[in-house]
């Protein structure tokens, strides 16, 4: 499931986010990839000791994992903390899958899920699409400031070359509760009417059953 995440951040978050990335120390992003991913890797990321890091994660992480969306979608075990990337023109990130292990040792994860949150407007550069394959055909994503993609990890994507102006982008993973990403989409979308209902029609039979379906699933199909 490919899933946009619409209003993560506000627009004074972006202006500080934007003002913290402005003064920290970038680095070759390669330094933080995996061996395959350093042969198409070609972008800067912030240095892992810049002093902006923990501004920058309480702001982007501290609203990311309290959107509804991320929590139904994602159903998160472990999370990650983000990379912050800066794609300049000549910049571009080939062909890939995310690596399946991922964090230091004795703190490593499963990434089920990817999540890409664009920290400023596509107005402000030009290329760095990011191409997600799916089984319909590849989805090409470019969204507003403070709105993210979350899709799974396992799926082969790109970020086409910047021509233009600056690509800025706060790009973190997670292990899901639940492994399987046909039944993180079965569970988001029953979630989805099982909410409606549950505001509206919360008296009814078929809204109680249906409640206690979805909680048994999620019993059935976690690991944690």
């Amino acid at each position: 499931m490919m899933l946009q995440i619409p209003s993560v951040l506000n627009s004074a978050q972006l202006d500080t986010v934007r003002a913290l990335l402005s003064k920290a120390n970038f680095v070759d992003g390669k330094l933080s990839a995996g061996m395959a991913a350093k042969k198409v890797k070609n972008n800067e990321e912030v240095a892992s000791d810049a002093q902006e890091i923990n501004q920058l994660n309480n702001i982007v992480m501290g609203s990311l994992v309290q959107h509804p969306m991320y929590q139904y979608g994602a159903l998160p075990s472990r999370v990650a903390v983000p990379f912050y990337a800066r794609y300049t023109a000549g910049k571009q990130y080939g062909d890939h899958v995310d690596d399946p292990i991922m964090g230091p040792a004795g703190q490593r994860y499963r990434s089920d899920v990817s999540i890409t949150v664009f920290l400023n407007d596509p107005e402000d550069y030009e290329g760095g699409e990011l191409t997600i394959r799916t089984a319909f055909g590849d989805r090409q994503v470019k969204l507003p400031a403070g709105d993210a993609v979350m899709y799974p990890s396992a799926s082969l994507h790109h970020v086409a070359e910047v021509t233009k102006g600056e690509r800025l982008v706060a790009v973190t993973w997670l292990q899901s509760m639940i492994r399987d990403p046909a039944k993180r989409e079965l569970l988001y979308e029953m979630n989805t009417v099982r909410e409606k209902l549950l505001q509206e029609l919360a008296d009814m039979e078929e809204t109680k059953k249906l409640d206690i379906c979805y909680a048994n699933l999620v019993r059935m199909w976690a690991e944690i």
